[in-house]
């Protein structure tokens, strides 16, 4: 099988361990739905639109690089980058990134959320990965972002990563005043001890 075709396969592994069975896990345990951006037009909402756009154009490059490879010179590769050693890093960071996450998913337990939720209280998850960073999950998915850079290096892998890293420290900054707000003095204690990243 073509190394192409292995991105493919474990970016549908990704998707489907990181977002559908852990999404479902927490749906069967609790009732509670851990998608929560909102349809609204406000930050929170708006951010969620690109979240979506960004993985949708994840999967499209990729299905390119693995099934249509005459297609690939329009991605506008960057063939300085195009070697072994880079994607063997790159796929290094893919698996890397894979097990950071869904460590820190299982270590969030009930309190998991794609998003805020405003409707369900959660507790403060400070242990274990959170003791290190405040955010290892969106850690692990700028870590995967990088590793899809260094395996496929293209214009349009570089706009994921460049999209993904605007939206997700827009995330971090909404989801940081929310859980102010939530857990007050708590979370300002927790946020003196522990970094945002690391």
């Amino acid at each position: 099988m073509r190394t192409e075709i292995y991105l493919f396969l474990f970016l549908l592994v990704y998707f489907f361990f990181v977002f559908f069975l852990r999404s479902y896990l927490l749906w069967k345990r609790t009732g509670i739905n851990p998608l929560t951006f909102n349809k609204t037009d406000d930050a929170h909402g708006y951010n969620g639109k690109v979240f979506t756009f960004i993985s949708i154009l994840e999967l499209v490059v990729v299905l390119i690089y693995a099934f249509k490879n005459e297609w690939y010179p329009y991605l506008l590769p960057f063939w300085y980058l195009e070697i072994n050693y880079l994607k063997y890093i790159g796929w290094g960071l893919l698996g890397l990134s894979l097990i950071l996450v869904w460590v820190a998913q299982s270590q969030m337990a009930n309190s998991w959320r794609i998003g805020i939720d405003e409707n369900n209280k959660t507790e403060l998850v400070t242990k274990g990965l959170f003791s290190f960073s405040r955010n290892p999950i969106f850690l692990g998915i700028m870590i995967a972002n990088m590793g899809l850079l260094l395996v496929i290096p293209n214009a349009f892998t570089l706009l994921i990563v460049s999209l993904s890293t605007i939206s997700i420290n827009t995330q971090i900054r909404l989801e940081e005043e929310f859980l102010k707000k939530s857990h007050g003095t708590k979370y300002l204690e927790y946020s003196r001890k522990v970094r945002r990243w690391f």
